[in-house]
């Protein structure tokens, strides 16, 4: 759901310019290849498509000091949300991106990404509408250019026909498929972070499906 515009973020934002690439001021080629100099250290880098509020890639962060995590969400306002979060909690580990997740290759080298996270992205359930589904083949060709070998996409999504159709792309690509889960909640997995939505449905009684893809 977008939420209602809120000018003054545009501005307040700036209070986070050095861990936030806001609208205004946003990440460009200039990033690709070097987003361990951005970070300022050696470290894996995992990408969350869709950050939302922020709930998940703080506590990610949080749980793995080691590791560099970088959240991208189209809409400043929920962004500007994450961004409080990661300064409330004092996270050096983490960067917030507002940027259009269909020009990953704009700002990524290829191999340059260890994991990539896709939380409850949008299910798109028409079927003429299935190539702008996140995990359609056409996006899949392009996470693997970008992720090192072996790297991995931690799937959640509550839609069951989105997973269906997804489980069914990942075969077509030969990608092998672990951690399957269709009902997440049920198996009481203690290491699940929970995002926003996560919680809303789960309380709604919504099963959860979640899997581990690795790319060849």
């Amino acid at each position: 759901m977008r939420l209602r515009r809120k000018p003054w973020i545009d501005e307040a934002i700036h209070e986070y310019r050095d861990f936030v690439f806001p609208k205004d001021a946003p990440v460009d080629a200039s990033a690709k290849g070097r987003w361990r100099e951005i970070f300022g250290r050696e470290a894996s880098l995992s990408v969350e498509l869709g950050t939302g509020k922020g709930d998940f890639i703080t506590a990610l962060a949080a749980r793995h000091p080691e590791q560099n995590f970088l959240g991208i969400e189209m809409q400043q306002g929920v962004l500007y949300l994450a961004a409080k979060k990661v300064a409330e909690q004092e996270l050096k580990n983490v960067r917030l991106a507002v940027f259009d997740i269909h020009h990953l290759e704009d700002v990524f080298a290829p191999g340059e990404i260890q994991r990539i996270y896709l939380n409850f992205c949008d299910p798109w359930p028409k079927k003429r509408h299935a190539k702008r589904r996140l995990t359609h083949r056409n996006f899949l060709m392009r996470y693997q250019k970008l992720l090192a070998p072996r790297g991995e996409m931690h799937f959640k999504t509550d839609n069951r026909p989105l997973f269906d159709f997804s489980i069914e792309e990942f075969a077509a690509m030969n990608l092998k498929v672990s951690e399957l889960s269709f009902d997440l909640h049920a198996e009481e997995r203690p290491e699940n972070i929970e995002t926003e939505y996560e919680r809303k449905f789960n309380a709604l009684g919504e099963k959860i499906n979640r899997c581990v893809v690795t790319f060849p």
